[in-house]
């Protein structure tokens, strides 16, 4: 083995987790371009991501919110409780402004949108690969400003809501029931209820069919 070839360094080891293939596919041909990354798997839910994890052992994973079963979110904060090393970082196509924050908060490095540029994500893996947290201009602008007491835009009716409460907001958006959504969470179906109630109250909103037409609205991005 020559001295050159011994000292290249290996490429950093990537997963893709995302519910949906031609994302998925996409993602993983950008990948295959820079040779110092390498895709090592693809998920599309919480369960088939944590045992990826534990058999290809990545150095970051990208990590969509909305997944095939469970969350992004409560992946991330999983591996946090797991002691996992990687980097993760979260590409969605879900508001930065309320959606960031809380990825950094449940353990994630960065956040990037599918409306930024696709090239621009490669630019993000290697931000965090390298120790940094990596979120647009904006929103780091954004998080300064309510780090000293100003806000730099009105807020989203959306932020008063917990982190499950806005995913069951999310879900019931996208037209799944109650049911549908207990299973996708892993919830009893009581308990959603309960959480609609309480995104009814937190909302200002009377009645379940004013509130499914508010979450249909916010998914479609609708003002």
């Amino acid at each position: 083995m020559s001295p050159k070839s011994a000292s290249k360094p290996r490429p950093a080891r990537l997963i893709i987790i995302d519910d949906h293939p031609a994302v998925r596919e996409a993602l993983a041909l950008r990948i295959a371009r820079h040779s110092d990354m390498k895709l090592v798997g693809e998920a599309d839910g919480y369960n088939t991501a944590l045992r990826l994890i534990s058999t290809t052992h990545p150095d970051v994973a990208i990590v969509d919110i909305g997944l095939k079963e469970g969350n992004g979110l409560d992946l991330i904060k999983r591996l946090r409780d797991r002691g996992e090393t990687l980097r993760v970082l979260v590409w969605s196509m879900y508001n930065e402004s309320l959606y960031a924050e809380r990825a950094l908060r449940a353990g994630a490095q960065g956040y990037i949108t599918k409306q930024q540029a696709t090239e621009d994500i490669i630019g993000a893996v290697r931000e965090v690969l390298a120790g940094r947290v990596y979120l647009s201009p904006d929103m780091t602008q954004q998080l300064l400003g309510r780090s000293v007491g100003t806000r730099s835009g009105p807020a989203l009716p959306e932020e008063c809501l917990s982190d499950r409460e806005l995913e069951v907001y999310r879900l019931m958006g996208q037209g799944l029931s109650a049911r549908s959504i207990a299973e996708r969470m892993r919830l009893s179906p009581k308990t959603v209820e309960t959480y609609r109630e309480r995104i009814k109250e937190k909302l200002g909103l009377a009645t379940t069919p004013e509130l499914l037409r508010h979450a249909i609205r916010w998914v479609e991005g609708v003002p």
